[in-house]
Formats: C-alpha cells, sequence, structure tokens
C-alpha cells in the first residue's frame, strides 16, 4: 500500500434500524490536508469517521485511499492511527511502553515480544522501536515523561502520550474524534496550535471531528459542515463563514450566532423586513441574515431596543429586541461605545452586510441596489 494519497468517502450509506445516520455522504480530503468534521452531537460525524476507519460497516458507499479501495479491509488493514477523547492509555505501561505498543505488535513477532527472551530473538528491532518513541515524544515535549505512568501525568500530558502513540506509526491516515474535549480551556488553545503544527511535520491526510465550531475554524485548510447525516458544505473557514450556503450552516459557524429575520420580497425584487428595505434584491429570499459584528448604530437602520450590554473586554456585545417583529438581535460592537449606550434605550442598527435566504433555507444570490448596504 503506497504511503501517499488523500482520503475518497463516495455516497457512504449506514443506518441503525430506521434511523439513517449517513445519508449518501461524499467527501474528498487531499493528501497532507487537515480537514475538521463539525457538526452538533447526533449529527453522524463520528460515524462517519467509524466508517473510514474500518470500525463501521457501510450499507452502501465505497471508502478509497489514494487509489486504493478499502471499503472491505479491516480496520487492522487500513494504515489508519486514531486519537480520542478518552485518550485509551494502558494506566499499568509507561508513556515509553503506551508510546511503543503500536510498533511493539507490528514489529516484533510472539516470540520477540517475550519479557525474558524476547530481546535475545529481536536483534537490532528493539533499538529501532525505542529511538522512534524517543524520536516522538520529543517532538511533542514529553521526553522527560518516558519513565512516568499514565495516573502521574496532567490531562495535557496524557493527550500528547495519546499523539505520540499515534504518529511513532507514521500512518496514512490521521483520525482524530473530539481529541481536545477533556482539557480546559487554555490546554484547549495551546493544544490546537500544537497539533496545527505536528500535522504539518507528518503530513498525513487528517480528518478531525469536532462539536466546537471554533476549533473547526482556527485549526483546519477546509471545514465540512455535517447536519442530520449529510454534509451541508464544505470550504476553507473563510468560505464558510462569509459565504454559507445553507442557513443550517451560518447559523451553527459563528459566535454570536447569526442574527435571522423573517423576509418578504416585493414584485420586483426588493427585499423588505417588516417593511423596511434591506437594500438587497433576491427572489424567492425569506430570511435576511446579519452577522454580529456588521450590525452598527446608526441614523437609520433596523429599529431596535436596547436590553443588555455585555462587556468582553476587547469588544462589547448589544441585546437587542427588533421592535417590529420582537426578533432579538446581537450586535459587536468596538468597547468604546459603551458611553453612549444605555439600557432600554431605542436606536437603529444598520447591517453593513446581508445575507438572503429561501424557505428551504438554501442561500439566495443577492444583489445589492445600494453600496451602502452591502
Amino acid at each position: 500500500m503506497g504511503r501517499l494519497g488523500g482520503v475518497v468517502v463516495d455516497q457512504a450509506r449506514k443506518a441503525y434500524g430506521t434511523v439513517a445516520a449517513l445519508k449518501g455522504v461524499s467527501l474528498t480530503i487531499a493528501p497532507g490536508e487537515f480537514l475538521a468534521l463539525v457538526g452538533p452531537s447526533g449529527c453522524g460525524k463520528t460515524t462517519l469517521m467509524r466508517a473510514i476507519a474500518g470500525l463501521e460497516a457501510l450499507d452502501a458507499g465505497r471508502v478509497m485511499f489514494g487509489a486504493d479501495d478499502v471499503t472491505a479491509r479491516r480496520a487492522a488493514d487500513r494504515d489508519v492511527a486514531m486519537v480520542f477523547q478518552n485518550y485509551a492509555l494502558y494506566p499499568h505501561l509507561t508513556v515509553f511502553q503506551n508510546i511503543a505498543v503500536p510498533l511493539v505488535m507490528r514489529r516484533l513477532n510472539a516470540w520477540q515480544r517475550l519479557p525474558l527472551l524476547g530481546p535475545l530473538l529481536s536483534g537490532g528491532a528493539r533499538e529501532k522501536i525505542a529511538a522512534d518513541v524517543r524520536g516522538a515524544a520529543e517532538s511533542l515535549a514529553i521526553g522527560h515523561l518516558l519513565a512516568r505512568k499514565p495516573g502521574q501525568l496532567s490531562g495535557g500530558q496524557r493527550q500528547r502520550v495519546a499523539l505520540g502513540r499515534a504518529i511513532v506509526r507514521r500512518p496514512r491516515v490521521f483520525l482524530m474524534d473530539e481529541p481536545l474535549s477533556n482539557l480546559d480551556a487554555s490546554l484547549r488553545t495551546e493544544t490546537r496550535r500544537e497539533l496545527v503544527d505536528l500535522h504539518r511535520r507528518v503530513g498525513a491526510a487528517t480528518i478531525y471531528v469536532t462539536h466546537d465550531q471554533s476549533e473547526a475554524m482556527t485549526m483546519a485548510d477546509r471545514v465540512a459542515v455535517m447536519m442530520a447525516g449529510e454534509i451541508l458544505q464544505v470550504g476553507t473557514p473563510e468560505a464558510i463563514y462569509a459565504e454559507p450556503a445553507d442557513l443550517r450552516v451560518a447559523g451553527f459557524v459563528g459566535s454570536p450566532r447569526i442574527n435571522v429575520l423573517d423576509a418578504d420580497t416585493g414584485p420586483d425584487g426588493r427585499v423588505l423586513v417588516a417593511g423596511w428595505d434591506t437594500g438587497l434584491q433576491g427572489l424567492g429570499a425569506t430570511h435576511y441574515a446579519v452577522r454580529p459584528e456588521s450590525l452598527v448604530p446608526a441614523a437609520d437602520g433596523l429599529p431596535v431596543r436596547l436590553e443588555h450590554i455585555e462587556f468582553l473586554g476587547e469588544s462589547l456585545l448589544l441585546h437587542t429586541r427588533h421592535e417590529p417583529t420582537g426578533a432579538a438581535l446581537v450586535a459587536r460592537l468596538e468597547p468604546q461605545a459603551r458611553k453612549s449606550l444605555e439600557r432600554g434605550q431605542a436606536l437603529h442598527l444598520r447591517p453593513l452586510h446581508g445575507l438572503l435566504f429561501g424557505a428551504d433555507g438554501r442561500r439566495v444570490r443577492s444583489l445589492a441596489r445600494s453600496p451602502a448596504l452591502v
């Protein structure tokens, strides 16, 4: 089996009884690419990852590694390394022994693995394993922990051991299933950077499964947004954020969530929100969406009443109520704007950039009639 190559999932289907977990999913991961598979709990992302690993048999469809069809191959024959949320370390083994496990199992036969006789029969194989383990440990800054056991390590250190056990094999494909969810916030931020650096050094195609959209957006080359067993959109983090193809994608990506208002389309294609002209034309538009950072106070715009001010240090969140419809709207402003704002105040928020969606949730391409509103 060749070492290089990406991953292709073609029309993957999987059902558990009457519940369809995968509904004809197709996805391509380029050689050396870091792709984040993101979506809410229960959307099918872990099922898809397990199917790629060979831990779940598909009802239909296929999985390709490069030019090799691995659909019918056992997990042990797919050359895949997995990192899980719970680390899955052997508590009675040292860090060195935990990292060495996959190499011992692959490079040594049953006789060579015997405690007393094995070293006499293995020749230089054990020395090569030791060198590879030390190299992986040093790359993860845990070389000084090789003699410790998992119970003597912090959560971040245990996660690095799990990563070391994966990379020491030099696998064809990396699969990571929410590996940072057990870490505290500050350690997650630090480990994100380390994972990206590690991916660049190793160079294998990597699929990173997470429900945390901030992890996906900050780490991945591309992001695949999955919901209800389907891939809704695949693209760069910038494209997913700025040009969502579906209202569900727009609502899932971004914090605070995108603001959504019901809209009407006039006979001439003008899009109105409770009579207010958005400045856009888009046939079939029923929803008008705007990111919080695209709303600014102005002399005219969407009439709102300020209900709550949230100071975040680097920014200010205005929680408002759109008076004509009662819909909640959130605006993100610079912190210095706090001086001129009070709870209960009536004001107007002007959208700098709006997105249109139809009744089916799909994006409606718009034409801006007023450049000032784009």
